[in-house]
């Protein structure tokens, strides 16, 4: 179910990353970090550490809440 959960987060993160046409942090901040050599590869990096950012976060929030609500 955990992974389940993760997995939907990341993906709304990431399709919702490629689908804007502006630059979200921390993906834009990496890619900028890494350089200009992977410059035909930016955006779907970019969506890739944007959806692994805020897709983790939400699944520790989830976590947790969820946590508090069965004890």
């Amino acid at each position: 179910m955990r992974g389940l959960i993760i997995l939907t987060f990341f993906s709304l993160f990431a399709v919702a990353s490629l689908l804007l046409p502006v630059p979200m942090f921390p993906g834009s901040w990496f890619c900028a970090v890494i350089g200009l050599g992977i410059q035909e590869y930016i955006s779907i990096l970019s969506a890739v550490f944007n959806g692994l950012f805020y897709g983790a976060i939400l699944w520790v929030l989830f976590i947790g809440i969820s946590r508090k609500l069965t004890d």
